[in-house]
């Protein structure tokens, strides 16, 4: 199915529930439950101008001209920001508009920003921040939520890693300070005197930039485990 169709199939219960952009649920309107965020898929919905144009802010585009495919979403956006713009809808290659005349200005999905640069455009701010995301009918019978508590324990699982090292029992108080993103990590006795073992979850980010103060304050024998399930 096209991303675009899922929201309403999800709606009108042709399915129980769908994967799609968050920014393609917005711009359809459809009356449906974001269950969850998934972690992929990201973009951005940005405007841009052309290169040359002096505009460097959203509230520069008031009164233009705003090439989009997303017209519900564009005009929805910019006048939360008290912005009204005329909105020309397109159904593709939204970045040649301004040098055709078309258009001053675009709204348009970005993820690298290397689009916008090969035709001659730069952005001048972020509307949306977009996602894939799992939708639900808003009247369903619970399945499609116990499928999203299910793929939540996954996409958490994703940014968290399972952080295993040995101590001196002195660096303890030290140690658990510097654990990123845990609850009270799990301790454990060693068989070697006055040395215990250190469990916690942590966040994947962080972890890279913490192992060298781990180090410094006494751990040893530091392992990283990826995690396959979280549940909460």
């Amino acid at each position: 199915m096209r991303a675009a169709d899922i929201p309403e199939y999800v709606q009108d219960g042709v399915v129980d529930c769908g994967i799609t952009g968050l920014d393609l649920v917005h711009e359809r309107g459809a009356a449906v439950s974001e269950l969850l965020r998934l972690g992929f898929g990201s973009c951005r919905l940005e405007a841009a101008v052309p290169t040359e144009s002096s505009i460097d802010a959203l509230d520069g585009l008031q009164g233009l001209r705003i090439a989009t495919v997303f017209p519900r979403l564009t005009r929805r956006l910019l006048a939360e920001r008290g912005i009204s713009v005329e909105v020309v809808e397109v159904t593709g290659a939204v970045e040649v508009t301004p040098r055709l005349g078309l258009a001053d200005a675009i709204v348009d999905l970005v993820s690298s920003g290397s689009t916008l640069r090969t035709n001659g455009l730069r952005s001048v701010g972020v509307l949306l921040s977009s996602e894939a995301v799992l939708v639900g009918r808003a009247d369903g019978d619970g399945r499609a939520d116990t499928l999203a508590r299910i793929l939540r324990s996954v996409v958490d699982a994703r940014a968290t890693r399972y952080l295993m090292l040995n101590a001196p029992e002195s660096a303890l108080e030290e140690i658990c300070a510097l654990v990123p993103g845990s609850r009270a990590p799990s301790v454990l006795p060693l068989a070697e005197p006055g040395m215990v073992a250190v469990h916690a979850l942590v966040p994947a980010g962080d972890v890279w930039s913490v192992l060298p103060a781990l180090e410094a304050a006494g751990g040893s024998s530091i392992l990283l485990l990826p995690v396959e399930r979280m549940l909460a």
